[in-house]
């Protein structure tokens, strides 16, 4: 081997830098491991200690010191699922972003293009904006023009937009502004999370569609980070009304409504009479009820909402009423009526009524104000004009503020506006909600403004988050996300490690067992792949998850494929009585192993690059471990090994490459396997045919996230019978939800599409009660709503939720056509390659139909055992994973026997085709059990070993490695040679 001084000064440097970025990982473990043991069990006490070390010194290289914060950030980056956290897809709203820059146009037309394109998007994978346009030509037909005053042609877009631009005209125009404000909303998440102080966050847009991706693997506070996310930051500054100018208006609509109500009211004292003359004894309660009607009839307003009526001149107050948080829908519905409104004084006729941002301290009192709004309800002040805002405290040093200041704009109409408002009330909005209404002393003309209001620290912090990142174009809603707890993650990293450690000292001892002296030249090699796999995974901020944590245990099983191709060459070599030397020449040259190294690896990184393209969050996890890790096996096998096993030659020492019980195993075997091609082709069509039907009849058994709904993973403190379980959440979802022990007989997975087309933060939070309620008589007594939610800092939460996904039915249908993509992408691709190295269109045939083959197979095992089985067995993004580096790995498999058989093609011209494709497989099966031995075993410690979670993952490997080793053999080959059969026969 030439060169091997400069191959050996970039090993050791490549492995300095591995080493060098690993012990940022270890550092960082032993200060969240003094964190742990100074708290002993206190999530708040381990939280103030990191705290307290953040920007302390912690390690010392050289004359570099770092801090823990420094530090944290150049340690390895785990997934949520490894680490707990939130996962997120968030989509901002196209269609509000539309309505907004057609100032809310009331034009029908417009609104039913709207309508239109929105239940289109359910089914298409079309933007919305190209969505909306067809529709709106649909809906038009010539009639209006998207130039019309009535929708885009307005003020706000004149500079833009004029009435004599035609539709097509207009649509570049809309498209830019959609596509600027998409940037913005980008930029405005990217911001406010930065600024939450998460470590390794992650955020991606996903193309132009208006989709972000967002990772937070370690955030305490989901709650806290769903609101962060979804909040649109809407400030505005108005003027207000006193309760002066608005108390005879409430007691007039109190009366108003006691007429328009009156009917409603009768009808329940009918009922009401009705029920007391059938039964006397009941009189003294319904008296106390006929005392409440009769107060609703006389009083329908202030029998749920207290006016602020003042009787002097000190009680006046921008409060002008109060209500039950309860309640507050039910005012909001009768000040709307028109009837009521109609009350409205001439120079309140634009009013609106908004509620205050937080009930009154340990009360479920709300407070109401009246807004001094306009015909197009525009703020004379908007948050575009904040420039800089900040978390600080009142005049006490005890309540938590918002500190502001405004550009030169908005400190001109502040000053303007304070001015004309001495003495009266200005109200500080942000997104629909007053957060104070404070009594304007006198001009302020600096700009800087404070809100004060019911706020905690946190509180007030995220709110100058979003006001300094600026306010979102439209509102972003969650169409997907995943919620983990940080003891599921840490029972994640336990059993991980378990796996990860069994597979490789199985591997480790396999190698040393078959091949002796030489495979402790493979093992090293396989300890320094590990290192650089490792090493480059923290060098370029990867995340590791756990599916990643898998690719990288599969890597190991397929990493010793390398050295077993090149150690079966140089057996043959030593078997025609070559000396060691040119033995192990032979075996690394490109005419022995490394051509079937470079294209097996090759195939399998493809489909690598596949998955990372269409797979999002842990997916790409796989892929990314995947990918470093054959680009790292490579190298380590064809050089590092080369390097050991060169030094001993070179020292006159003698190799076997094997060991007295494993010589001559796998040798001089000569199998017929194209005569029973046939026999092959009987028993896969029948496995087909079968696993169709159970296809047709039993279906497969989709995840949510080809579905839609939530799903959530219960523990409860003993064991639970799912049916039970089932039964009892039926009556509070109305539906039955799909029930299923997941792991141990005390954890249930529960999937309900209860109100699967809503995700706002609110409903999430009422399945869960609506959940906890359910499954209160199965928990411990005394679990209150927040024991049983989701833990982010309690690594020893033992009950209640542990994890959580909801996924909208717009993004399942989405993560259904990535995943067909997927498969399908990487059959073309996979054919196009073997075509262009075998430049034979019946190697591409054969290898693409024994693939196909292999994914009928593994799908007809999951509808048949889906039912049988005690572990879950869903068909999700995770399987699809699964089935590509099935996909992979078969070819790895197959293009070594391929290039075999290219092989003795050129040295045996004169032996049938028969002949050449038999001794190809024979030749090459030695290697072909010892890899599929290998990977099985590491993939079986896995499955035992790695967590419920991967379980079906794992499954779905299994099954696809024992079938891709069998289609290497009876498919592809065989489907090769009859087709070449066929070609020669008609020439």
């Amino acid at each position: 081997m030439q060169n091997k001084g400069l191959i050996k000064t970039f090993a050791i440097l490549f492995g300095l830098i591995c080493v060098y970025y690993l012990s940022f990982t270890w550092v960082n473990n032993r200060v969240e491991n003094d964190a742990k043991e100074f708290a002993n069990g206190d999530a708040a006490k381990q939280e103030a200690y990191l705290d307290s070390v953040a920007n302390v010194p912690v390690a010392n290289y050289l004359y570099t010191e770092y801090t823990h914060s420094e530090i944290q950030d150049k340690a390895i980056n785990l997934g949520l699922d490894l680490k707990g956290g939130i996962n997120a897809t968030l989509e901002v709203s196209v269609r509000d972003i539309l309505m907004g820059l057609s100032n809310d146009s009331k034009n029908p037309t417009f609104n039913k293009a709207l309508a239109d394109a929105s239940a289109a998007q359910e089914g298409s994978d079309e933007t919305y904006v190209n969505l909306f346009f067809d529709a709106f030509e649909a809906e038009s037909k010539g009639s209006v023009k998207l130039s019309d005053p009535s929708i885009f042609g307005n003020k706000s877009l004149k500079d833009k937009i004029n009435f004599k631009m035609t539709d097509e005209e207009v649509k570049s125009v809309l498209k830019d502004e959609v596509k600027g404000s998409i940037g913005t909303a980008f930029e405005v998440l990217r911001n406010r999370i930065d600024r939450f102080g998460v470590t390794s966050p992650n955020i991606q847009r996903i193309g132009e569609s208006g989709r972000v991706l967002i990772e937070l693997p370690g955030a305490r506070d989901i709650a806290r980070v769903k609101k962060l996310l979804t909040g649109t930051a809407k400030l505005q500054f108005w003027e207000t009304y006193d309760n002066t100018e608005t108390a005879n208006f409430f007691i007039q609509a109190n009366s108003k409504l006691a007429e328009i109500l009156k009917p409603e009211v009768e009808d329940t004292e009918e009922t009401t009479d009705s029920i007391a003359s059938e039964d006397s004894q009941i009189d003294d309660l319904l008296g106390k009820v006929q005392d409440s009607i009769d107060t609703k009839a006389t009083s329908p307003l202030f029998s749920i909402m207290y006016p602020s009526i003042p009787q002097n001149q000190n009680q006046r107050s921008s409060v002008v009423g109060s209500a039950n948080v309860k309640d507050t829908a039910t005012v909001n519905k009768y000040l709307a009526m028109k009837e009521v409104r109609a009350l409205l004084p001439n120079n309140m006729v634009y009013a609106k009524f908004l509620w205050d941002a937080k009930p009154v301290e340990k009360t479920e009192v709300i407070n109401l104000y009246a807004i001094v709004s306009n015909r197009e309800d525009v703020a004379p002040i908007e948050g575009d004009v904040v420039s800089d805002a900040s978390q600080s405290f009142d005049q006490t040093g005890v309540n938590p503020e918002v500190s502001m200041s405004m550009n030169s704009k908005g400190s001109k109409l502040w000053a303007k506006m304070t001015e004309e408002n001495v003495g009266q009330f200005v109200a500080v909005v942000l997104d629909n909600y007053v957060y104070s209404a404070p009594n304007v002393n006198g001009p302020i003309p600096n700009g800087r403004t404070s809100i004060s209001g019911n706020f905690t620290i946190d509180e007030a912090q995220d709110l100058a988050n979003a006001l300094k990142s600026g306010k979102l174009p439209a509102a972003a809603k969650i169409l997907e996300s995943s919620v983990v707890g940080a003891s599921l993650g840490q029972e994640a990293i336990n059993s991980s490690a378990i796996a990860f450690i069994l597979a490789l000292c199985i591997v480790l001892v396999w190698m040393l067992f078959y091949y002796g002296k030489a495979g402790i030249f493979a093992n090293i090699a396989l300890l320094v792949n590990i290192l650089f796999i490792f090493g480059t995974l923290i060098a370029f901020g990867a995340v590791l998850t756990l599916p990643g944590v898998a690719g990288i245990i599969i890597t190991i099983g397929m990493s010793v494929d390398a050295n077993v191709i090149i150690y079966e060459r140089i057996k043959e070599a030593l078997n025609k009585g070559k000396v060691l030397k040119e033995a192990v020449k032979e075996g690394f040259s490109f005419e022995g192993a490394l051509s079937a190294i470079i294209d097996a690896n090759i195939t399998t990184f493809l489909t690598g690059v596949i998955l990372y393209i269409f797979g999002s969050g842990p997916i790409r996890g796989f892929a990314t471990t995947l990918m470093i890790g054959i680009l790292t096996s490579l190298i380590t096998a064809v050089f590092i090994t080369r390097l050991l096993i060169d030094w001993y030659a070179n020292r006159d020492h003698t190799m076997s490459f094997n060991t007295a019980i494993t010589k001559g195993w796998f040798q001089n075997i000569r199998v017929d396997f194209l005569k029973k091609r046939k026999i092959a082709y009987f028993i896969s069509g029948l496995i087909i045919i079968g696993g169709i039907g159970s296809l047709v009849i039993n279906g497969l058994n989709y995840g949510v996230d080809f579905t839609g709904g939530r799903t959530y993973t219960v523990r409860f403190d003993q064991p639970t019978s799912s049916t039970e379980v089932g039964s009892t959440l039926k009556g509070v979802f109305g539906d039955a939800p799909e029930v299923k022990t997941y792991g141990p007989s005390n954890q249930l997975k529960i999937t309900t599409k209860y109100k699967v087309d809503e995700n706002s933060v609110e409903v999430g939070d009422e399945v869960q009660e609506l959940l906890y309620n359910g499954l209160q008589s199965y928990l411990p007594d005394g679990t209150t709503l927040e024991d049983f939610k989701i833990s982010s800092t309690d690594t020893e939460h033992k009950i209640g939720l542990m994890s959580s996904m909801e996924v909208g039915p717009t993004i399942a249908d989405d993560i259904q056509q990535a995943a067909v993509w997927a498969i399908i992408g990487s059959l073309i691709v996979v054919f196009l390659y073997i075509l262009l190295r075998f430049r034979k269109w019946q190697y591409s045939l054969g290898a693409v139909i024994a693939v196909f083959h292999d994914v009928l197979i593994v799908l007809a095992v999951f509808s048949i055992f889906y039912k049988i089985l005690p572990f879950d067995m869903e068909i999700d993004q995770s399987f699809i994973a699964a089935l590509l580096t099935v996909v992979g790995y078969s070819l790895n498999d197959t293009v070594v026997i391929f290039d075999r058989i290219r092989e003795f093609t050129g040295k045996h011209d004169s032996w049938p085709f028969m002949r050449i494709v038999n001794a190809g497989l024979s030749s090459t099966l030695g290697r072909t059990i010892n890899t599929s031995l290998t990977t099985l075993l590491v993939l079986l410690s896995i499955f035992i070993f790695g967590g419920d979670s991967i379980k079906g993952f794992m499954f779905a490997m299994i099954v696809g490695v024992v079938v891709g080793t069998y289609s290497s053999l009876f498919i592809a080959s065989p489907i090769m040679y009859d087709t070449t059969k066929k070609l020669i026969k008609e020439k």
